[in-house]
């Protein structure tokens, strides 16, 4: 049977309501046994006369009794938190005022409550807002807590663990062991994270004020300054890579300025043969110049809408077009197959229009004379992905540039992308170029969120092959 069994009368048997009676009949009971031992009354009138008392005392007793222990048991509801809202009925005014008071604690405690579990989700929730890792550390080096940036970052269980547990730089281990120790209140530093990351890492490291109240004794920062120095190193290499290839025709021209203007003065074949060079040196650098700010002006937009309805097979026309007096000098027939149906696609059709040039040019100048170029067009269930691509899903168009070339290698094949890279088959040959029109494609379809292949063999030639979705994200 339930540890609380109420009695008829409604009093819980373990309220000691009976021993309260009893407790308080006693001294009534002693006179009564000392009239009897005295012989002033009998031993029967002495026994009614008590139990008389004992009804009285109960009646008196009962509804105090009974109201403490309601009030007992909504106090241990509301403690509880299994209260059904409804305020005991008391007759007691004290108990009333009593019973009044607690409900007014109750209140403002839940009111309280409510108010600090509000302000703690939303400070949690601005937490784990930012974009960078933030810890919070007791004085032993556990974590109590961290944002959603740092969990992950770090791993969802990163609270609990150690700090020591989850770095193993010791130069970080020690910043961290000075602020818990009370030797700093502040510390900096950089250092790389080499444990399930390779990341060069920024901490910022505080010691909480002395009125801080909870567990957390000091605050970590994280920042990942990884991707800010290659592109710092990217940029400063660029600048380098540029600077040096238009020192060289720089220089040339220079030269033959110098040269002209003094031992070939009156020298009118030497005259024609430098002006000549002037012009093609002068011509690279304006290529250059004109690649740098094709590519810099697709870096800025970036984050541009795409919103053109493009005709890839009108796109692909024009460039032919364009290109068709260079192929015919080179003895090359450019053609174009159209494998099925090509829908419009969702992008950017001035962008898409270069980078088609840029990879049918390319086809062109390292053809094998005497050969033939095929673009060949088709849509595609999806793009591949590619290590570090963001491609769009769902269905795709992909256009296949082929040409009879000399095979590239797989070194070659994995660096055509970068900046001012040309493959030293092609210097030697003497072939112009800046070295920048495949990065310039490379930018476009990262902004369409498309990929870009080269497969090359030495019977089947090179094979450039553009993906690009039918519709953005």
């Amino acid at each position: 049977m339930k540890h609380h069994i109420k009695s008829l009368a409604g009093i819980d048997r373990n309220s000691q309501f009976s021993t309260r009676v009893i407790i308080l009949s006693l001294p009534s009971a002693l006179l009564f046994i000392a009239l009897t031992l005295l012989n002033l009354l009998s031993p029967l009138t002495s026994f009614i006369c008590y139990i008389i008392i004992i009804i009285f005392n109960m009646f008196s007793l009962f509804p105090i009794s009974y109201e403490l222990q309601t009030l007992r048991k909504y106090i241990y509801s509301l403690a509880t938190d299994t209260t059904d809202g409804t305020i005991p009925q008391l007759s007691e005014k004290d108990a009333q005022e009593l019973a009044a008071a607690v409900n007014s604690v109750h209140r403002f405690w839940i009111s309280k409550t409510d108010t600090l579990e509000a302000q703690a989700i939303s400070d949690a929730a601005v937490l784990d807002t930012l974009p960078d890792p933030i810890l919070m550390l007791d004085n032993e080096g556990n974590i109590t807590g961290s944002n959603l940036a740092a969990r992950q970052f770090l791993g969802t269980d990163v609270t609990s663990q150690r700090i020591d547990t989850l770095f193993s730089t010791n130069i970080f281990i020690s910043a961290v062991d000075k602020i818990l120790k009370g030797k700093s209140e502040s510390e900096s530093l950089v250092f790389n994270m080499l444990k399930k990351h390779n990341r060069r890492i920024y901490a910022h490291i505080n010691k909480l004020p002395w009125f801080s109240k909870g567990r957390a004794a000091a605050v970590i920062s994280l920042y990942d300054i990884s991707k800010a120095l290659s592109v710092e190193k990217m940029q400063s290499d660029f600048v380098a890579n540029a600077s040096h290839e238009l020192r060289t025709p720089l220089s040339v021209i220079s030269g033959f300025i110098d040269t002209l203007q003094t031992s070939a003065k009156d020298d009118a074949d030497a005259r024609d043969t430098f002006l000549s060079i002037m012009r093609e040196q002068a011509d690279y650098m304006s290529a250059l110049i004109e690649d740098l700010l094709s590519l810099s002006r697709l870096e800025m937009a970036q984050d541009k809408t795409l919103k053109d309805k493009v005709d890839l097979t009108e796109v692909i026309d024009d460039v032919i077009q364009a290109l068709k007096i260079k192929a015919f000098n080179r003895a090359l027939n450019v053609r174009m197959i159209e494998e099925n149906r090509i829908p419009k696609i969702v992008g950017d059709n001035q962008q898409i229009h270069q980078i088609v040039q840029n990879i049918v040019d390319n086809a062109i100048k390292y053809a094998l004379e005497n050969t033939e170029i095929t673009v060949t067009m088709k849509t595609v269930p999806g793009i591949p992905s590619g290590q570090g691509l963001n491609v769009a899903e769902g269905k795709a168009v992909s256009i296949a540039v082929n040409n009879k070339g000399a095979k590239i290698d797989k070194a070659d094949l994995a660096r055509l992308t970068e900046k001012f890279y040309r493959m030293q088959i092609h210097k030697d040959m003497k072939i112009k170029g800046t070295g920048l029109g495949l990065t310039i494609a490379k930018q476009i379809i990262l902004h369409h969120h498309g990929n870009l292949t080269v497969t090359s063999t030495t019977h089947g030639g090179t094979t450039f092959t553009i993906y690009l979705p039918i519709k953005q994200k």
